[in-house]
């Protein structure tokens, strides 16, 4: 409840239940307060002019154009008591809408404010353009049209590209550990791939194909030496990187084989559990104040480990059949990659899953299928990861997506000062 309700209306009976005298005058015996909050109505947006006035020198004749350098004076005096605020706020200095009013070409432009706030239904809540048109209308009282609204997100993402991107950039291969992960898009009737390389407080996306190639174009993970968080794509492996294979991924390929047979592939079973014990582990040493594991510990899950891949190898030698063959594949991934696998269990400062770059990058699939299953063009799904990347990072400061979306369209993209706000 608040102490300053914007109207207050007393309740009371006028005459007694009973007997039906008039209760005018009569003692009262108790006040019992209820509020009911509810929205307003949107009022019609603010429009704020600015002439333009060119004057000649009367000394050497040059005709000097205004530049936003140039305080503009209020000329009108409103009527209204909002007007008069917005009036005395402009003439305060405060005005987010000159350098629109600046620019050549059409008389009347959309503010700042409003660009934002298209940016934030189409980017930030994964709206498609036609339903975040209707939300901004009935919501905001502004009518914009469809084109501004699908231009909004490549306005902002080409004001990030300029600094966001290249900060970013710059930031994260300085980190401890990267997380990387990548997901399909469908852009232009054809299939792209969006990839992400995040840590608890920053997120970049880039669109591209598959290949090494495509997941250096991100100019991030070929700068990076620390330890990798990732799935077991090959396409990662020529990174000069510390490998670390998420165990989550891995404890969903173990289930899928045990499900498919529990009393023969019994190995996975046991495999998946080692894994969840030595996170188990992990996790209460951490907890603990401990920067490693006590060497018994990590010799009880490491015999874990290669008896679970001893009791599958026997249990599928020669055994016909593809789900044999699935389980051969599989432990020959753990024999190959133990080192990789058990990272986790070695270094305390590693998690034992990747979800920090899955939960990046699953907004792609929220806003495909919102969005009628794909992007109009592959520019669009590129403008979306950029934006994303500048709102999903903001809301891991802490930051408010519509306060930096209207600072980006008026002095410039918030910029992470570090990898964590400790630093």
């Amino acid at each position: 409840m608040t102490d300053n309700p914007d109207a207050v209306f007393e309740v009371a009976p006028d005459r007694c239940a009973q007997c039906e005298t008039s209760l005018a005058d009569a003692e009262e015996t108790s006040r019992v307060r209820r509020q009911v909050i509810d929205v307003t109505p949107p009022p019609p947006p603010t429009v704020t002019e600015y002439q333009l006035v060119s004057r000649r020198c009367g000394g050497c004749g040059h005709v000097s154009e205004p530049t936003a350098t140039d305080v503009p004076s209020p000329l009108i005096t409103a009527d209204t008591a909002d007007t008069a605020d917005t009036a005395t706020d402009a003439a305060a200095g405060g005005h987010p809408g000159l350098a629109l009013a600046l620019r050549p070409g059409s008389p009347v432009r959309i503010g700042p404010r409003t660009q934002a706030l298209a940016a934030l239904l189409t980017c930030g809540h994964y709206q498609p353009i036609g339903r975040a048109r209707s939300v901004l209308a009935t919501l905001a009282g502004v009518r914009v049209s469809t084109g501004f609204t699908a231009g909004v997100r490549r306005r902002a993402a080409a004001l990030l590209e300029t600094r966001f991107l290249p900060h970013m950039r710059a930031l994260l291969p300085t980190a401890a550990v990267l997380h990387a992960d990548e997901t399909t898009g469908r852009a232009a009737g054809k299939l792209a791939y969006v990839h992400v390389a995040c840590t608890e407080y920053l997120t970049l996306m880039h669109v591209g194909g598959r290949t090494s190639a495509d997941i250096d174009a991100g100019g991030v993970l070929p700068e990076f030496t620390g330890t990798l968080m990732r799935d077991g794509y090959a396409g990662y492996a020529h990174l000069p990187a510390i490998h670390a294979w998420c165990g989550a991924h891995l404890v969903r390929d173990l289930r899928s084989i045990s499900d498919a047979d529990p009393d023969t592939q019994i190995w996975a079973l046991a495999m998946a559990t080692t894994l969840l014990d030595a996170n188990q582990a992990a996790h209460q040493a951490r907890t603990a104040g401990q920067d490693r594991l006590d060497p018994a510990t990590l010799r009880r899950i490491r015999n874990h480990y290669l008896g679970a891949i001893t009791k599958g190898t026997c249990d599928n030698r020669g055994r016909p059949g593809d789900l044999a063959a699935d389980a051969r594949t599989l432990i020959g991934r753990f024999v190959r990659y133990e080192d990789m696998i058990l990272r986790f269990a070695v270094d305390l400062t590693l998690p034992f899953t990747n979800n920090c770059a899955e939960l990046a990058v699953r907004p792609v699939k929220i806003q495909q299928r919102t969005s009628g299953g794909c992007w109009r063009t592959l520019q669009g799904l590129t403008d979306f990861a950029v934006v994303h990347s500048y709102l999903d990072t903001a809301t891991k400061w802490g930051i408010d997506k519509l306060h930096v979306l209207q600072q980006l369209f008026t002095t410039g993209a918030w910029l992470p000062p570090a990898l964590t706000p400790a630093e």
